[in-house]
């Protein structure tokens, strides 16, 4: 198959041998199942050489995920994928209303390096449970994975039903120079802005998982002990290369010190004192963005880590204090271990600044006032979110995932990932019975009457 007309011939093979069954979807989703707890020590090796990351963190993050992910659609595909009957209004009278799920039919998927077994196949499973046909590019700088899952695809699927590409950005360029009736991209905002455009040649619509700058707020009630565990953990979860990770923490003045003191003591529990020689804590992804990072340290007031060995792809969790909003770790999403801490003296003016940068993908709120809680929420817009708990919103499958703004386009997770790549057919049935008169001319007082009778 020709990298060059891959989209064509998925979507030949589609008009050929039909949409598959429900049954037929389950079945591919069962095995793919099976396939992925029989490869497990095959799967933590990939993430181990592309990300250094311990077995636990690939199966809560990577591996368990999809299988909740599989599991949750295969229980829930047949009531997804029934026609709905909806109301019909008076005035349509005999007739009836439906709603009709489709596939797209050949959709893209592209995903990225920091999360890449899960970020590729979690869109993956919502497009093929919708019935599909998949074009599949996972990251070429998580390269262990992406033959993995290759691997993985081929052995399920035929080239006629999924197709997965392999490369960088010559391969990515020509699959955009495709048409495609859906494209599915996780990734920068940048990168996003390129794939939006590629898209609107053909009108192709998309859904875009980017990023931002995502607050963690923490207001005088909060419980700071449990607050300092928890951003820490979902802050150096993957070593800061998470998308939802906490970007930046907003504090009361006061309470700084004992926040970085808390820190401190967990991130020693986390990961001993000596983190480098930790099994626990994963690397980053090159040497590029290693070197973007050290850059972001310079010149702050570092209250804890710093420490850097570039051949190890090594950067230890690194806190810094006093942060101004005008430094330049605060322009753009960090994307790594290092996390600044900003205070305020009243909480409106930390929302204020909040406010001043584009929506975020995620936010986080450390409070125990329920009412400040709901003021908080109601204040700040952003894709999804904690209170009292950092990234875990991801692991529901009942909450939709994804950005609003310059963080992304459109969300996922379990039924809206279905829904995501399914077209909603509307279906009006009208009865061959009866044929009411009152539309068709000639139109008179009376029959606008009635009309009006009906549409008010």
């Amino acid at each position: 198959m020709s990298l060059q007309n891959r989209a064509a011939e998925l979507r030949i093979s589609l008009q050929q041998d039909g949409v598959l069954s429900v049954e037929q979807r389950k079945n591919k989703l069962e095995l793919l199942k099976k396939k992925i707890i029989a490869i497990q020590p095959e799967i933590n090796q990939a993430l181990k050489d592309d990300l250094g990351k311990s077995a636990f963190e690939t199966y809560t993050t990577e591996i368990g995920f999809i299988l909740e992910e599989i599991s949750y659609t295969l229980k829930n595909l047949k009531a997804w994928t029934e026609t709905k009957k909806v109301k019909t209004p008076l005035a349509l009278f005999p007739g009836k209303s439906f709603i009709h799920a489709e596939p797209y039919g050949v959709v893209l998927i592209i995903s990225p390096w920091n999360y890449p077994f899960q970020l590729c196949l979690s869109p993956f499973i919502g497009a093929i449970a919708a019935g599909n046909r998949v074009v599949l590019k996972p990251s070429e700088y998580a390269s262990h994975t992406s033959s993995l899952i290759k691997r993985l695809i081929t052995e399920i699927f035929s080239d006629k039903e999924v197709c997965v590409v392999e490369g960088g950005l010559e391969e990515t360029q020509a699959l955009l120079q495709q048409k495609f009736d859906y494209i599915f991209f996780t990734g920068s905002t940048a990168v996003g802005k390129v794939i939006m455009k590629s898209a609107a040649e053909y009108l192709t619509p998309v859904t875009l998982e980017l990023g931002g700058k995502s607050p963690c707020l923490i207001d005088e009630t909060a419980n700071i002990d449990l607050a300092a565990k928890r951003i820490v953990w979902g802050k150096f979860l993957n070593a800061g290369q998470t998308c939802v990770a906490p970007d930046y923490v907003l504090i009361p003045e006061h309470l700084q010190n004992l926040l970085i003191d808390k820190m401190k003591h967990y991130l020693s529990v986390f990961y001993s004192p000596n983190v480098e020689s930790s099994k626990d804590y994963p690397r980053i992804v090159n040497h590029r963005h290693f070197d973007r990072l050290k850059e972001l340290i310079t010149d702050c007031d570092v209250a804890h880590g710093g420490d850097f060995n570039r051949e190890d792809h090594f950067i230890s969790p690194t806190i810094l204090k006093d942060v101004q909003w005008t430094d330049k770790v605060m322009e753009d999403e960090i994307f790594g271990p290092v996390l600044p801490i900003l205070t305020y003296t009243k909480i409106d003016e930390a929302v204020a600044h909040i406010l001043k940068y584009p929506k975020p993908l995620a936010f986080y709120f450390f409070s125990e006032d329920s009412s400040q809680q709901k003021s908080i929420v109601s204040q700040i817009p952003f894709g999804g979110g904690c209170i009292n708990d950092t990234v875990v919103h991801l692991a529901n499958p009942h909450l939709p995932f994804g950005g609003v703004g310059t963080s992304g386009i459109g969300s996922y997770h379990g039924q809206k990932s279905f829904d995501t790549f399914s077209h909603y057919k509307s279906v009006y049935h009208q009865s061959s019975v009866i044929d009411v008169p009152l539309r068709y001319p000639p139109y008179n007082e009376n029959k606008l009457s009635w009309v009006k009778l009906f549409l008010r």
